[in-house]
């Protein structure tokens, strides 16, 4: 024995999974989003903004967050394309850039119910 490794799979369930796996820019893109989401008050803001479209006031009197915590992780959001702001005036009010991240929250609460 030479200690040579074999694959078990077969030949198309190889390419399938080489086809499968999302290239390094991709990943590197998934990694900086799911860690985005990893933090508990920007998982407040989305589900926050999944409601309605809401300024920086609103969402620190509703969800009991210091507005400069929810300026700066509102930024955090805007960064990776998880929200978009629009400005009335002088007020900014933010809402979900896409309706496929309120799709992820859902599936999250589904997987770890």
């Amino acid at each position: 024995m030479t200690g040579e490794q074999r694959l078990l799979i077969d030949r198309k369930t190889l390419e399938l999974v080489r086809s499968y796996v999302p290239q390094e820019d991709a990943l590197a893109a998934m990694s900086e989003f799911f860690s985005a989401l990893g933090d508990g008050t920007r998982l407040k803001l989305i589900s926050a903004l999944s409601i309605c479209e809401m300024c920086v006031t609103d969402l620190s009197l509703s969800l009991g967050i210091n507005q400069t915590t929810v300026s700066h992780q509102l930024h955090n959001l805007k960064t990776i394309g998880a929200v978009k702001m629009r400005r009335q005036g002088k007020i900014a009010f933010y809402s979900l850039k896409s309706s496929e991240l309120l799709d992820i929250m859902l599936q999250a609460v589904n997987f770890v119910s």
